[in-house]
């Protein structure tokens, strides 16, 4: 087995697989789980909070290369982003689509 092909293989036994069984696992134990119930809804509040939490602190506070595109590009791209997903039928992947090409296109305008 190549180098390249080891560590690909390495990643998977590692990195994939361990997650995958907790994965089935939830699938297995949540089968009845009413979507409606209090506990469910508590959880679902709290994980969408923990999200809000952390893209907050990314846009603020941005990472690496980040760090150089203007704030105002990177709240405008949260905007449009938002706008998208709510023109296209709250759909998440034109909302990333749109956020991610005002993000580069405002980038590349101020030459980061």
């Amino acid at each position: 087995m190549s180098g390249e092909l080891q560590a690909y293989a390495l990643l998977v036994l590692v990195g994939f697989l361990p997650n995958e069984v907790w994965r089935m696992l939830g699938l297995v134990f949540a089968h009845g789980i009413d979507e409606q119930s209090e506990l469910f809804m508590w959880a679902r509040a709290v994980a969408t909070a923990v999200l809000a939490g952390v893209i907050a602190k990314i846009v603020l506070f941005p990472p690496g290369a980040l760090a150089g595109v203007p704030p105002v590009v990177r709240l405008g791209a949260i905007a449009c982003g938002f706008a998208a997903f709510l023109l296209v039928r709250r759909s998440v992947l034109a909302g990333v689509a749109a956020g991610e090409v005002v993000l580069i296109l405002g980038a590349l305008a101020y030459g980061v």
